[in-house]
């Protein structure tokens, strides 16, 4: 999971943050993330460990105390950077999901579709357009492909929806949310 390490300027931001981790619960997922305990990444993990997820953050040693570490995680692992900490995110995640955030979720979401559309993984990746906010960055991808300077496969291996229960279910169609 890949989001901002602050609020943002929307509520819903917040709201879907925490969705997102109920809904893992509900779906008997685990929870990967940046492992700070502010901001989204924080709501995100506070809402997953709440819903009996195991949730595992990875932290760079250097942003430890600037993103603080969230102190409630079922495992944290401190990393030498932001490089190692993307791998060992990737190699633990059966999916990427990305919600609002700056440019260094931009940077991790970029990186994992680079890498799908060159074929070296197969994993879905998800973008969470809350409020609209990927929607100039969602033009741009389409724009990039329409002037042939990207593959129509990067648009494909992008999955976007506004609704995170439906995008969820896109990612890991194995996985049943409990509705109860």
């Amino acid at each position: 999971m890949y989001c901002a390490s602050r609020l943002g300027d929307d509520p819903a931001y917040a709201a879907a943050a925490t969705l997102t981790g109920e809904l893992l619960g509900r779906c008997n997922a685990d929870l990967v993330f940046g492992g700070a305990g502010i901001g989204l990444m924080g709501l995100l993990a506070d809402a997953a460990l709440a819903n009996g997820c195991h949730v595992l953050g990875v932290l760079p040693d250097q942003l430890a105390e600037r993103e603080i570490a969230h102190g409630g995680l079922s495992e944290l692992r401190l990393v030498a950077d932001i490089t190692v900490r993307k791998r060992v995110m990737f190699d633990a995640a059966d999916a990427a999901l990305t919600l609002p955030g700056g440019v260094g979720t931009l940077e991790e979401l970029f990186e994992v579709l680079s890498w799908a559309s060159l074929g070296l993984h197969p994993k879905p990746i998800g973008l969470l357009n809350v409020n609209g906010y990927y929607d100039h960055l969602l033009a741009f991808i389409d724009e990039s492909v329409e002037r042939g300077l990207a593959k129509p496969r990067v648009r494909e291996l992008l999955i976007d929806d506004d609704d995170p229960e439906r995008l969820l279910e896109s990612l890991l169609p194995q996985r049943v949310l409990d509705t109860s």
